[in-house]
C-alpha cells in the first residue's frame, strides 16, 4: 500500500492546478505517493494540461460539476494510500510538508486527520482551524463582535483568534484546503457527505470524526501557501447563498431543527445589519466589491425561508 494519495479537485483552474501539481511532484521525497486529479467539467484546458504535463497523475474527468464533496469521494474510492490528502488546486505545499505530515500522523495513531499551517501568498498566517459553529458563535458574527474583537477569547473563539497558531494542538475543524486523513478512519466514519455541494462538507466530516472518537490535529511546523480569497475579489451571490445553505444544513443535521430555525433568525439579523446600516458603509466607500456584498446579503435574506 502506498503511503499517501493526494486528491486534487479542479474546476477551471488550469494555471493554479499546474502549480499545485508541480509543488507536489518536486517536494515529496521520502514517502510513496500517488496523485489523483478529479476534474469537475472544466472548459479551460485543465484536462489536456494534466494529460500532457503530468501523465503520472490518475485523472478522473466528470461531465458535470459534481461539487467538492462528491468529487473528493470519487478520488477516495480509487485511492491506494494509507493516508488521503485532500489538497486544493490553489494550495502549494512546501519542501518536506507532505513527508513530515505523514510522519506526524504515523506518530499519533489516535488522530484521524491533521492539517499543516497555511499561509497567504504574502506569508501572512491564514487562520485555517476553527471551533465547531454554534448559535453563540453565529450570533457574535452576525452582530459584528467577532470582527471587532477577533482576539477575544469569547467573541473570537470560532476562528480561535486568541491563539497564535504556533503550537501543535487538537482542534475541532481544519480547512479542506489541506486535510490529511487516515484511511482506517475513513473506513470507519465514511466518506464526505455529498449532500453538501460546496462549503461545510469539511465541518461535517470533522464533526463525524470527532463523534467517532478520532482526534484532529494542527501542526504548525510545516506549511503550504493557500491562495484562498486571492484569485478573485468578485462576490458571486449564488456561492454566497450556498455557503449559508450548507451551514443551515449542518445545524439541522447535527443539532436539530430548532437550532437550524434559530440559526436562520440569526442570519436574518446578520443580513439586516449589512443591508440597512451597512448601506452607508458599503456605498460611502465606493467599492464595487462592497456593493456586490450588500446585494448578496439582500439575496440571502430573500432565500432564508427556503434554506
Amino acid at each position: 500500500m502506498l503511503d499517501v494519495s493526494v486528491i486534487i479537485v479542479n474546476w477551471n483552474a488550469q494555471v493554479l492546478l499546474a502549480e499545485c501539481l508541480r509543488h507536489v511532484r518536486e517536494t515529496v521525497k521520502r514517502v510513496s505517493c500517488e496523485v489523483i486529479v478529479v476534474d469537475n467539467c472544466s472548459s479551460d484546458g485543465s484536462v489536456e494540461m494534466v494529460r500532457r504535463d503530468f501523465p503520472e497523475a490518475v485523472l478522473i474527468v466528470n461531465d458535470a460539476n459534481r461539487g467538492f464533496a462528491a468529487a473528493n469521494n470519487q478520488g477516495i474510492a480509487v485511492s491506494r494510500g494509507r493516508y488521503v490528502l485532500l489538497l486544493n488546486s490553489d494550495a502549494f505545499v512546501e519542501e518536506n510538508t507532505i513527508d513530515a505530515m505523514v510522519a506526524f500522523l504515523d506518530a499519533r495513531p489516535e488522530a484521524g486527520m491533521a492539517a499543516c499551517k497555511l499561509l497567504y501568498e504574502d506569508r501572512r498566517l491564514q487562520e485555517s482551524c476553527s471551533a465547531f459553529p454554534t448559535l453563540e458563535t453565529e450570533f457574535y458574527t452576525a452582530v459584528g463582535l467577532e470582527k471587532l474583537f477577533p482576539r477575544h477569547p469569547v467573541f473570537g473563539k470560532y476562528l480561535m483568534g486568541a491563539w497564535d497558531h504556533n503550537d501543535v494542538r487538537e482542534v475541532d475543524v481544519i480547512m479542506g484546503a489541506f486535510m490529511l486523513v487516515r484511511r482506517a478512519a475513513i473506513d470507519q466514519v465514511g466518506a464526505m457527505d455529498e449532500g453538501y455541494f460546496m462549503y461545510s462538507e469539511e465541518v461535517d466530516w470533522c464533526y463525524r470524526f470527532k463523534q467517532a472518537g478520532w482526534k484532529i490535529y494542527y501542526n504548525p511546523h510545516v506549511q503550504a501557501v493557500h491562495l484562498w480569497g486571492g484569485t478573485s475579489k468578485q462576490v458571486r451571490w449564488e456561492m454566497f447563498v450556498e455557503l449559508y445553505r450548507s451551514r443551515v444544513r449542518f445545524f439541522r443535521q447535527h443539532y436539530g431543527r430548532l437550532h437550524a430555525f434559530l440559526l436562520k433568525l440569526i442570519l436574518g439579523v446578520n443580513c439586516l445589519v449589512r443591508i440597512v446600516p451597512g448601506a452607508l458603509y458599503y456605498h460611502a466607500g465606493g467599492s464595487p466589491e462592497g456593493r456586490q456584498k450588500q446585494a448578496a446579503f439582500r439575496r440571502l435574506l430573500a432565500r432564508l425561508p427556503s434554506l
